[in-house]
């Protein structure tokens, strides 16, 4: 309550949580305007009925594809972009590194690069998911098909990526938290309510006719499903926040402020790569259905797409075996491996400290730093992959193997919607906590 009334106090933050707020009623308002010339009964049937593929591409696009929404492509062509150049800048492609290297200039220009690999992608994308969902009978025309008929889909659903790349942008720069972000955040935020009100009439108002045993038993199940859902949540709020502190000394204040020294710590987060090795093995699982989208409509029905279905059994030798969902597994732990290496480059990492007099105690700079970076960066990351691949997977394994699931996939616990659920929420929260502390700041300045 104390901090509430400190927002409430604070304009600054006042005014960003209204535009934040003003921007995503937009949003949400453009999700509910289907594409003319498209019937996509059958598209919002699926979506809702479970179907874990689409699922998590409407996830991705802030819940707009169900009803093939003018922003159906939502957030997803960008998020590739931005980790296609960011991978780029990698020391892969000698120009993009060294834009990286030159400040506020080169984040510019690979801004603008970044935009334009959005569009291009989100044509590509566009005309991908058209064709898979005609293929197997989720959307149809309602006029003719035509190249001008395609030609005009994939211009509105282009034009609806840019403008919500557009609207993530103003909410970074005028509102709270990022805004690609805040935009994927709201589209599953606003789903969980059903959720819990679906779960409430399978478990208790089904059961009202049943007798008293039957309500009791339901009543049951659904707390047990409320409390395990907190688990969750609470699981995953714990794997966000944990972190391993390395102390690091400064040559240059060892002697001098001793007590500074030993403040000073480089924190490694046991999930180091957040979420995008899960878009990653997503978008990579999605692939094959694109790309035999391009080759003909037939290749879309083809069997053995099955295969990268992660939320059904193969049917190997007369045997379901999961197969996509050991794939999606293990492009998952693949990428997060990879990904935390990215995001902290020990040999970048020792370099720099060589450079700045920085050490860690009992560590010998350079070589025998990076090694030793590495190694406890690798510790990390194999427990924050394994958790990764446990929270991504549930929702699948809930759905092949549990009847109520089966039932209605939608209830199914965990998955990347909670990751960026809980990533997102302690973000705005330390972007809160951040605006209150510089008001707080102002005021003790100004009335000095």
């Amino acid at each position: 309550m104390k901090k509430l009334g400190k927002i409430f106090k604070n304009k600054e933050v006042i005014n960003r949580i209204v535009f934040t707020i003003m921007i995503l009623l937009v949003f949400r308002i453009g999700c509910a305007i289907t594409v003319p010339g498209i019937d996509a009964t059958d598209l919002t049937d699926q979506v809702n009925g479970g179907n874990n593929l689409l699922s998590l591409m409407n996830l991705l696009g802030g819940g707009a594809l169900q009803n093939f929404s003018v922003f159906a492509l939502g957030v997803s062509p960008y998020i590739t972009s931005q980790i296609i150049i960011q991978l780029l800048s990698m020391d892969v492609l000698p120009a993009l590194t060294e834009l990286n290297r030159q400040g506020q200039y080169g984040r510019r220009k690979i801004e603008m690069a970044t935009r334009y690999l959005t569009l291009m992608l989100a044509a590509v994308q566009a005309y991908g998911i058209i064709q898979t969902a005609l293929g197997v009978d989720w959307i149809s025309f309602v006029f003719e098909e035509n190249f001008l008929s395609y030609a005009y889909i994939i211009t509105v659903m282009v034009g609806g990526a840019m403008l919500v790349m557009w609207l993530g942008d103003q909410i970074t720069s005028k509102g709270i938290g990022n805004g690609i972000s805040v935009i994927i955040f709201a589209g599953i935020v606003c789903s969980l309510p059903s959720q819990i009100a679906t779960a409430f009439e399978m478990w208790v108002v089904a059961n009202m006719n049943h007798g008293s045993i039957e309500v009791t038993k339901g009543v049951f199940e659904f707390i047990l499903y409320i409390a395990a859902y907190v688990a969750i949540i609470a699981f995953v709020v714990f794997l966000e926040l944990s972190r391993r502190k390395i102390p690091v000394q400064h040559a240059t204040r060892a002697g001098t402020n001793e007590k500074l020294a030993k403040a000073s710590f480089l924190p490694i987060k046991i999930n180091s790569a957040g979420v995008i090795p899960v878009i990653f093995a997503s978008s990579i699982m999605m692939a094959p259905s694109v790309i035999a989208s391009f080759v003909s409509s037939d290749a879309v029905n083809a069997e053995w797409l099955g295969i990268f279905n992660y939320s059904v059994l193969f049917d190997t030798n007369g045997v379901g075996v999961p197969w996509g969902l050991m794939i999606y597994i293990v492009l998952i732990f693949a990428f997060t491996f990879f990904y935390a290496n990215l995001q902290i480059n020990p040999a970048r990492l020792a370099e720099q400290f060589q450079k700045n007099g920085s050490y860690i105690p009992g560590i010998r700079p350079g070589v025998e730093t990076e090694k030793y970076v590495r190694k406890v960066l690798n510790r990390l990351t194999l427990i924050g992959a394994i958790a990764l691949c446990f929270i991504a997977a549930l929702p699948p394994v809930l759905t092949m193997s549990i009847p109520d699931f089966q039932a209605n996939g939608s209830l199914a616990l965990g998955g990347t919607g909670l990751i960026i659920v809980v990533g997102v929420a302690l973000e705005l929260n330390n972007q809160i906590d951040g605006l209150i502390a510089g008001k707080s700041y102002d005021e003790v300045i100004g009335g000095m």
